[in-house]
C-alpha cells in the first residue's frame, strides 16, 4: 500500500494524487457497509447506491440551510441508517434472490424520489455543494479532504471492527453459515439482520455525505443502480468478508478506470479510437481478477 501510495504521488502529483485517496478512503467507508451486510450477514443488497444518496442529500441539503458539519454529519449517517431499516424489512419474510430483487425495487424508489422531489433536491438539476466546515476551518484542498476522509475512515474501521468482534458478528456470521441452524441456537436472525443493514446504512450514510463535498455536485443520477453494482463490485473484489477488502476494493474501483485511461492513450491509433475499448479493457482486467483472486485481493478465509 505504501509503494502504491508513493507511485500515486509520483506520477500523478501531489494534489492529484491526495484528492483520489480521499476518494478510495470515502469508497472504503462505503465498501466497509457493504462488507457488513454481504460478507459478514450473507445478505446480498442491490442498493446501496440508494443508501449513499440518501446520506449525500442529507448532507447537501442540510450543508446549504447553514447546518453545522458536526450536526449534519450525524444526521445524514442517520438517514442512511434508516434506509437501510427500511430495504431490510422485506428480509423478514424473504431471502436469497428474492430479498436482492427487493433492494433493487428500494433503490429505483429512492431514486425517483430524488428526481421528482424537486423543491427539496432540484430533480434531475442537481444541487451544488459547498465545501465541508467544520468550525472556522474549511476542508477545501485536497490534503484537508484527504485527511478528513482518512479521519472518518479510521473511526469506521476501529466500529466495524468492534462490532464483528462482538456477539452481534457472530451472530452475524452464523447467519451467513446457516439462518435455520442460528435460529435453533436462539440467535434472532431478523434482529442480526436488520442490525447489518441498519450499520452498513449508516456507514454508506456517511460515506455520501463526504462524498457530496468532494464532488461538488450531487444529482439523482450519480446513485442509481450502476453504484449499487459497483459498491458490491468493490467489496467481492477486495475480499466481502475482510473489513481490508473494502479497503483495497476501493483503490481498484477507484484507480482501474483511470489506469485504463492511460492504457489507452498508449494503444495504436486505430484500436484507441474503437468505441467501448476503455469498458472492454476495464471488464477485462475484472474478469482477470476475479479469476485470479475469487476470493478477493484478501483472500476468502
Amino acid at each position: 500500500m505504501t509503494a502504491l501510495a508513493a507511485l500515486a504521488l509520483w506520477g500523478l502529483g501531489v494534489d492529484y494524487a491526495l484528492a483520489q485517496a480521499a476518494f478510495v478512503a470515502t469508497w472504503a467507508i462505503a465498501g466497509l457497509g457493504v462488507v457488513l451486510i454481504v460478507g459478514q450477514c450473507g445478505q446480498v443488497s442491490l442498493g446501496q447506491g440508494a443508501l449513499l444518496g440518501l446520506g449525500a442529500y442529507a448532507q447537501a441539503v442540510l450543508a446549504l440551510r447553514g447546518v453545522p458539519a458536526p450536526l449534519s454529519l450525524p444526521l445524514a449517517l442517520a438517514l442512511g441508517a434508516a434506509g437501510g431499516w427500511l430495504a431490510s424489512l422485506p428480509a423478514r419474510r424473504l431471502g436469497g434472490l428474492y430479498f436482492a430483487m427487493s433492494t433493487l425495487a428500494f433503490a429505483l424508489v429512492v431514486e425517483e424520489a430524488l428526481v421528482r422531489w424537486e423543491s427539496l433536491t432540484r430533480g434531475a438539476a442537481g444541487l451544488a455543494v459547498p465545501p465541508l466546515m467544520l468550525g472556522g476551518w474549511v476542508a477545501d484542498t485536497s490534503l484537508a479532504q484527504a485527511l478528513v476522509a482518512c479521519v472518518a475512515l479510521g473511526l469506521a474501521w476501529l466500529a466495524c471492527r468492534r462490532w464483528l468482534a462482538s456477539r452481534l458478528g457472530r451472530a452475524w456470521r452464523a447467519v451467513r453459515e446457516d439462518e435455520i441452524a442460528a435460529a435453533a441456537a436462539g440467535i434472532d436472525v431478523a434482529r442480526a439482520k436488520t442490525l447489518a443493514f441498519v450499520l452498513g446504512g449508516g456507514l454508506s450514510g456517511l460515506a455520501g455525505a463526504l462524498y457530496a463535498h468532494w464532488i461538488g455536485f450531487v444529482s439523482p443520477e450519480q446513485f442509481g443502480l450502476m453504484l449499487s453494482f459497483e459498491l458490491l463490485m468493490l467489496a467481492f473484489i477486495g475480499g466481502a468478508r475482510h473489513l481490508s477488502g473494502a479497503l483495497w476494493g476501493a483503490l481498484v474501483v477507484v484507480a482501474l478506470p483511470q489506469g485504463v485511461s492511460l492504457a489507452v492513450e498508449h494503444l495504436p491509433a486505430g484500436l484507441a479510437g474503437a468505441a467501448g475499448i476503455e469498458t472492454a479493457l476495464f471488464g477485462a482486467v475484472l474478469v482477470v481478477l476475479v479469476l485470479l483472486r475469487p476470493g478477493g485481493l484478501v483472500g476468502s478465509r
